[in-house]
């Protein structure tokens, strides 16, 4: 599998801006901040949220939106996804008729930034998710892809206040996807997947954001078995994961982790001296 098959594009004018100010000192300076606009979601003409977003891959966000909030199921059958920059409008159709006029009433704000919303009945396939038991994590692979992708160029790097999730497969990063919200860019990776027919298995998910209860669900619903971010935990992500077999694995920098929860797929397989670049 190539490497990066899609990744952030710091360079389109698009996604930041210019902005005025002075540093430290008082000198005046010129600095890039990224761009952020509401996006609002249709399916089937029935209008489902408004979210805070960069703007890039509208398509992937919003498929990957109402599959994570258990609106659209995988053998659904899409005729069509369209998107006007204009009004900031995207609404995807499906062969199926949907009303979730019941469901948009429960709703709960996350701790996703942008306000991150998930309904009331999200939990409800989750306890029926099995994940591969087969899956396997090489320590070897984790340092190589926190190396990898600290080092790719990126929104965060180019202008920062973005989150980054990344699919990946053994040691190689397949798809980066950034946004304002984390929650955004996982939604984005799963669009992407069911767009273009992506099969979990034998897959990992990187994030730079909090392990937090959300960031699991959404990755248990994807079906992959193994998290990774470069931050923190929250004690629910924890009891989550450990309840799904998910493999939990926070803190991830240079050649230092925590895994708190799927400890069995771990394979030591490389000795925190050796010569596996240091991101620190």
């Amino acid at each position: 599998m190539k490497e990066f098959q899609l990744a952030p594009a710091p360079e389109d004018e698009r996604l930041t801006q210019q902005v005025g100010g002075i540093d430290q000192t008082g000198a005046p300076i010129d600095t890039r901040v990224v761009i952020e606009q509401p996006l609002t979601l249709y399916l089937n003409g029935q209008e489902i949220v408004t979210m805070m977003t960069i703007g890039d891959h509208p398509d992937c966000l919003a498929v990957g939106y109402l599959l994570n909030q258990n609106m659209l199921r995988p053998d659904d059958e899409l005729t069509g996804i369209d998107y006007d920059e204009e009004l900031s409008v995207v609404v995807v159709r499906t062969a199926r008729k949907t009303d979730f006029e019941e469901k948009l009433q429960k709703k709960t704000l996350t701790s996703g930034c942008a306000q991150g919303t998930a309904f009331g009945d999200i939990m409800e396939s989750f306890d029926e998710i099995k994940l591969p038991g087969d899956a396997t994590l090489k320590t070897s692979w984790i340092y190589e892809l926190s190396r990898k992708i600290n080092q790719r160029p990126s929104l965060y790097l180019a202008a920062g206040a973005i989150h980054g999730c990344v699919l990946c497969h053994q040691d190689r990063p397949l798809i980066y996807m950034e946004d304002v919200g984390r929650h955004n860019a996982v939604d984005k990776i799963a669009g992407w997947m069911f767009l273009n027919g992506e099969s979990a298995a034998g897959k990992i998910f990187y994030t730079t954001g909090r392990l937090t209860s959300e960031m699991v669900i959404k990755t248990v619903h994807m079906g992959i078995p193994i998290l990774i971010s470069r931050s923190g935990f929250t004690a629910w992500g924890v009891d989550l994961a450990r309840q799904a077999g998910l493999t939990l694995i926070g803190r991830a920098k240079g050649k230092r982790f925590i895994c708190l929860a799927g400890e069995d797929r771990l394979i030591f397989d490389a000795a925190i001296n050796s010569d596996i670049g240091d991101d620190d």
